[in-house]
């Protein structure tokens, strides 16, 4: 079986409809929280009921706190890897900036071998810090770890021996990386960007698509970046690129239920990290306005599809993650949830798409 692949201007039938979670700490059945290993189990069956329902993409995010199971992703996709046929196996994101680029490509290219070729690779700068002093970087550095990191990952998967110098790795000089992969462009890899321009004219001069991650507010409003994005390409002489966009949400039978059952998980989630940087508590208030109008794809299958089907027209985006894991929610709905999206949301859409 060919392996799914993002491309510019997809049909509906070429939209890649996946899903993503950062392995979110979840109350079991007495109310209390799993241990990290159990959620790591459970989400593996999760990527494994995905793929059996046809889900296209699974996407593991690297997390380095308490709240988070997810510090290698890697390995958890080998393990999915073996127990599934189709499903993409990618991260969303892995922390370039406080990694090492050799390692993540060596990592990527031996999971796109043993997945007969579905790794693909998200990199990012993340959204938090713990990676940088738990790994010996300093935040000061930020901007400059990324932007070098990300241009020796570039010419990595040319697969050629590389001669390459920066300020935070050692150089290298005509030195070769293995294993080799099967990919005409090396490993697959995207781009996660929070929506700076600056972000966005860098994916399409390394030309690595971008993973527009779209967290809060109306989508249309990212508009402009995707615009951009197209804008460089043209200017750059680029061949077209595929857009991928992934946002929070959860399924449930009607519009009442998903946001009954996802409200507490959302609001211990959102303040425990609000908390942290300072942000006022939420409300109910404010999380029905975003599932109304904003970023957060919660409700029926009918509701969420029309609301994904609206934003993939509004950013002629290629590919649609659903972060379906949020907060503390217990595994079981996050199964009905994934059978869900797996059963109705994904052929409503593309039927959506396609009138």
């Amino acid at each position: 079986m060919t392996p799914l692949r993002a491309v510019a201007g997809a049909t509906p039938e070429q939209l890649i409809l996946g899903l993503d979670t950062f392995g979110d700490l979840t109350l079991d059945a007495s109310g209390g929280r799993s241990s990290h290993a159990q959620v790591l189990r459970d989400v593996v069956e999760q990527a494994v009921l995905a793929d059996r329902l046809g889900v296209d993409a699974i996407t593991l995010g690297e997390h380095h706190r308490d709240d988070f199971a997810l510090t290698s992703p890697e390995i958890v996709l080998a393990t999915i890897a073996g127990r599934t046929e189709r499903v993409l196996l990618g991260t969303g994101v892995t922390v370039l900036s406080s990694d090492d680029p050799v390692r993540v490509y060596e990592r990527f290219a031996t999971l796109d071998a043993v997945s007969s070729g579905r790794a693909e690779v998200v990199l990012g700068r993340g959204s938090f810090i713990e990676s940088f002093p738990l790994f010996g970087y300093e935040l000061g550095d930020y901007e400059a770890l990324f932007t070098e990191k990300l241009d020796l990952f570039t010419k990595l998967r040319t697969e050629g021996p590389i001669t390459w110098s920066g300020q935070h790795r050692a150089a290298l000089v005509d030195q070769e990386v293995f294993p080799k992969t099967e990919q005409p462009d090396g490993v697959r890899a995207w781009v996660g960007i929070g929506g700076s321009p600056e972000s966005v004219v860098r994916s399409v001069q390394t030309g690595i698509p971008m993973m527009l991650a779209i967290i809060g507010g109306d989508p249309a409003r990212f508009a402009p970046f995707a615009n951009l994005y197209r804008q460089a390409q043209q200017e750059l002489d680029r061949d077209p690129m595929p857009l991928g966009v992934h946002s929070p949400g959860h399924v449930a039978a009607t519009d009442a239920e998903a946001r009954d059952q996802l409200w507490p998980h959302f609001e211990a989630n959102r303040n425990r990290i609000g908390a942290e940087r300072g942000w006022p508590a939420t409300t109910r208030a404010e999380f029905e306005r975003e599932a109304d109008g904003g970023s957060l794809y919660v409700g029926s299958p009918e509701t969420v599809a029309r609301k994904i089907a609206a934003t993939v027209r509004t950013l002629s985006a290629d590919r649609f993650d659903l972060k379906y894991a949020n907060g503390t929610m217990p595994h079981a709905q996050l199964m009905q949830s994934i059978e869900l999206y797996a059963g109705e949301v994904i052929p409503r859409v593309r039927a959506l798409l396609a009138e």
